[in-house]
């Protein structure tokens, strides 16, 4: 792979590539970062165990056999309850700031609505995150600090990947409560497992998805797609099939892997890491065996 910007260094990112990029695929985790600014926490109105239960938490670690199997990952290093980069850079409800704002905000959203904007107003619990009203400074520092670098980074490997090998799959990796869509069901049958979103085939070219959904379901999970998670911004903006790019946005039950109250991993993190490792294996190869014309194949 060529090489990238010294951009990756930055503090808020967690870059880890590959000796060597063998495949068409990148791994990115938006929502596992866990580095809380003091400065946040001295703002909130919330504990730390509150804000905590909004992270994607040890996603990255599932997915950290990338690398070792030529694919780059990059997460974030910053909390979703600071930042969320899957959001777009100002979707913002304008009544969260004092002061005058830098632009107009893109405020008619649902999920501004919902308190969820790139600076969310609300916990997962629905409770306000903040005291007062947040300096409207905050806005484009943030996005200096925390949402440019992480999008930089993540364009800059989309693109070289798909320079290399004439096309891209994109893994954006998440976590779902197990509250979800009935996935905390105590019935087997009716617990889901596992979310793919491809933003209802807009972002991501169906072979894939249904190697995906076919892959995990042999593995006994529970699978299904779009509902209730179809993607966000980043299966939006990376997903282009037509150009050859797609975005496949995996959603994993945390029941699977963790103690959700008590924020630990449990015994089967390990063996779901590893299941992890085969569905890259398995897509690495399903992106490669492509047809031209969704070229993904290596010129």
């Amino acid at each position: 792979m060529e090489s990238l910007p010294a951009a990756f260094d930055h503090e808020a990112l967690d870059y880890r590539p590959p000796l060597r990029q063998t495949v068409p695929v990148v791994v990115a985790s938006p929502h596992s970062g866990a580095v809380y600014p003091a400065t946040f926490l001295a703002q909130a109105a919330v504990p730390l165990s509150a804000l905590r239960r909004a992270e994607d938490a040890f996603v990255d670690e599932l997915f950290a056999a990338a690398p070792s199997l030529g694919m780059p990952l990059l997460a974030a290093r910053f909390p979703r309850s600071y930042v969320d980069v899957n959001r777009e850079p100002y979707e913002l409800d304008p009544g969260m700031f004092e002061g005058p704002l830098p632009r107009p905000l893109n405020h008619r959203t649902t999920r501004v609505a919902a308190g969820l904007g790139m600076i969310p107003r609300v916990a997962a619990s629905g409770e306000a995150i903040y005291r007062g009203r947040v300096s409207s400074d905050e806005i484009e520092r943030r996005l200096e600090t925390c949402w440019r670098p992480y999008h930089g980074a993540l364009s800059s490997l989309v693109l070289a990947t798909q320079r290399q090998f004439g096309g891209v799959l994109l893994i954006d990796a998440h976590s779902m409560p197990s509250s979800a869509s009935g996935s905390g069901h105590r019935d087997r049958d009716q617990r889901v497992d596992i979310v793919l979103g491809d933003n209802h085939g807009e972002a991501c070219a169906p072979a894939l998805v249904d190697a995906a959904a076919r892959w995990l379901s042999g593995q006994g999970l529970k699978v299904l797609r779009n509902q209730p998670y179809a993607g966000g911004f980043t299966t939006q903006r990376y997903g282009r099939p037509a150009l050859g790019h797609h975005a496949l946005q995996i959603e994993i039950n945390r029941a699977l892997y963790m103690d959700e109250n008590r924020h630990r991993k449990l015994a089967g993190a390990t063996a779901l890491a590893r299941l992890m490792a085969g569905l890259l294996e398995e897509m690495a190869a399903q992106a490669l065996s492509l047809p031209v014309g969704h070229s993904l194949a290596a010129e």
